[in-house]
């Protein structure tokens, strides 16, 4: 059976955090995968239902101490070997849909300034969503370090970072070309490091913005 990629994004929270409830799986998203991973909140209510159905996960007593409980799940047996089946699955390259990037393709055609102004604003996400992971390491060593899966929560917030870093060191490369542009000048002739060079196909990123990158750089 084809399920949505919500579907695994919610059995593997649960086989991290057991007995959650809808609302408590969605603020996990937001504070972990959520970084990197740009979930439809609004389909996590039905895939519990889909997912519930299909054995994979179960509702359990609630352990909240609120008037009104909320209804808490756990993953089952064959809810963890699904999971471990997806984990194995090559993962998909899907094309990515970058607003920012798109604008900035045909700023040709805009007014003097917008692709600069659109360009200082993507800084400012990219620094704002840089000190908020500088500020989760030390929080995340110090209260999860003696979980299982910590090691890999740190591989992934460290791609992260770098990934921050080096689209911060594009953009400052980007505002000097714009600003060439604009003045009419020739090309620039050495791009910053890591930066691609339209001579010199191979020079590249490190890598790509992850998805958080890229839906912060919109808003």
């Amino acid at each position: 059976m084809e399920r949505s990629q919500t579907a695994y994004v919610i059995l593997g929270i649960l086989a991290i955090h057991d007995n959650q409830s809808g609302y408590e799986i969605r603020k996990t998203i937001q504070q972990s995968v959520g970084f990197f991973w740009g979930e439809s909140y609004g389909q996590i209510y039905p895939t519990l239902k889909r997912l519930a159905g299909e054995g994979l996960i179960e509702p359990v007593p609630s352990t909240s101490t609120g008037r009104k409980p909320r209804q808490e799940y756990s993953i089952t047996p064959a809810g963890r070997e699904c999971l471990q089946h997806w984990l194995a699955l090559p993962y998909r390259h899907d094309p990515p849909r970058d607003e920012f990037l798109l604008k900035l393709f045909f700023a040709r055609d805009a007014a003097p300034g917008v692709a600069t102004a659109h360009i200082r604003h993507f800084q400012r996400n990219l620094q704002s969503l840089l000190a908020n992971l500088e500020e989760l390491e030390p929080l995340a060593r110090a209260h999860n370090s003696h979980q299982p899966g910590f090691r890999y929560w740190m591989l992934t917030l460290s791609l992260g970072k770098a990934q921050l870093r080096t689209a911060l060191d594009w953009s400052e490369y980007a505002l000097t070309e714009l600003a060439a542009i604009e003045a009419g000048m020739p090309e620039t002739p050495q791009p910053a490091e890591g930066i691609p060079d339209s001579k010199n196909p191979q020079t590249s990123l490190r890598g790509p913005l992850t998805s958080a990158q890229k839906q912060s750089a919109r808003t």
